[in-house]
């Protein structure tokens, strides 16, 4: 059964439409540099940033699918109602009423959160239908986030529905919709009562092996009391992360492949007679030179780092910040072997192995490379540390 919209939204949307931009994003954004040579060969660290902004932006006005779900009888649709800031008797509003009023999954948007689809589902608890046939019928898979709705208690229905998102991998929220009816009627006090419907839903979730997600606690009927501007906040920051996330992945996986692609290829030049004379390297056994251009290779030389900051209207100092190869004196205190062979001990015992004609024929260049290689490695390491660090900041 395909989801229908509803009567009640701005404008008709399906299930086919509404993801395709998602799912094309990296093809239109990378596909020039993805697993290519090229790539590999001549994209620094600001080209990476630069395609970064720009495949975030894409999907920064991605939908995100959110499933309003629970027991016949919680107030799901009361809750969407609540949640997008409307009354009952609006004409947009989703129709309420003490019997089963959402027969199949209807659609409503939100002013409060622009390009969020938030799906009334029909609510679970008919005898003749299971678990399984109710998930099939809803195609929950279509999902990006779940709020499960509870009121009076939290059913085993919900505890097994809780289990199966935990398994799919997805996220959820508890929302207890009707407390204002069990502060109404409560014989302890406020606090003890909050605390005992938190509890019995923590225990009823642990109990199944499921992770306890963030509980809210409201009322249907006064959307600015209780926990609601709480879950509202909250809301906004789980959307705002889903729909990043799978992008930033991507992202990073792709432009951390180029980097270490970047590593190979600089590490197998330094035995080449033209590398130096390429990075303009006076002496290859100088720690400082070599450095240097591993720096410029990736782009993250000074000049390189202050493009990146003006680009992310950042302080460069952030990012010089988390490097551990920012300068030769700060990867020595942070590499004890690397510092080991650099100092005097190091390079006596050296001299006096450099003067056996078979150790100075082997071993002059092997311990040259070792120092290289990890030298090498802790530049490329921070340039995906400081590319992390540009993925995050750019979701804000």
């Amino acid at each position: 059964m395909q989801p229908s919209p509803s009567l009640h939204t701005p404008s008709p949307t399906t299930f086919t439409s509404a993801g395709s931009h998602q799912e094309d994003w990296s093809i239109v954004s990378i596909s020039d540099v993805k697993n290519t040579e090229k790539a590999s060969e001549e994209w620094k660290l600001p080209e990476m940033v630069s395609a970064v902004k720009e495949a975030l932006n894409m999907v920064s006005t991605d939908s995100v699918r959110i499933a309003v779900t629970g027991d016949s009888g919680n107030g799901m649709s009361s809750f969407i109602n609540a949640l997008r800031g409307i009354g009952q008797e609006e004409e947009d509003s989703a129709p309420t009423g003490v019997v089963r009023t959402t027969q199949i999954p209807t659609l409503y948007f939100s002013s409060h959160m622009p390009n969020v689809e938030l799906w009334d589902l029909p609510g679970m608890g008919v005898a003749t239908q299971s678990l399984e046939t109710y998930l099939e019928e809803i195609q929950s898979s279509n999902y990006k986030f779940f709020i499960i709705i509870a009121s009076e208690q939290f059913s085993m229905n919900l505890v097994k529905l809780a289990k199966i998102i935990q398994e799919w991998g997805k996220r959820f929220y508890v929302v207890w919709t009707k407390l204002d009816r069990d502060l109404s009627t409560r014989i302890v006090s406020k606090e003890q009562l909050l605390h005992d419907i938190q509890e019995n839903i923590r225990v009823a979730l642990q109990n199944e092996g499921v992770n306890v997600p963030s509980i809210f606690l409201v009322s249907n009927f006064d959307p600015f009391l209780y926990d609601f501007p709480k879950l509202r906040n909250s809301l906004r920051r789980e959307v705002s992360d889903i729909r990043y996330h799978e992008c930033q992945q991507k992202l990073y996986d792709t432009y951390g492949k180029i980097i270490n692609d970047k590593a190979i290829t600089f590490g197998r030049q330094t035995g080449s007679e033209s590398f130096q004379d390429s990075f303009g390297i006076q002496n290859a056994d100088d720690h400082e030179e070599f450095l240097n251009a591993c720096h410029s290779f990736f782009g993250v030389d000074d000049k390189s780092l202050q493009e990146v900051a003006q680009s992310m209207e950042k302080p460069v100092e952030e990012y010089k910040a988390i490097m551990k190869s920012r300068d030769l004196h700060t990867v020595l205190s942070r590499d004890w072997v690397l510092s080991w062979t650099n100092c005097n001990t190091g390079t006596c015992l050296y001299s006096v192995l450099n003067r056996i004609p078979l150790i100075r024929n082997i071993g002059f260049y092997s311990l040259r490379g070792w120092n290289q290689s990890r030298l090498l490695d802790n530049v490329a390491e921070d340039t995906k540390t400081i590319l992390k660090k540009v993925l995050k900041d750019a979701a804000i």
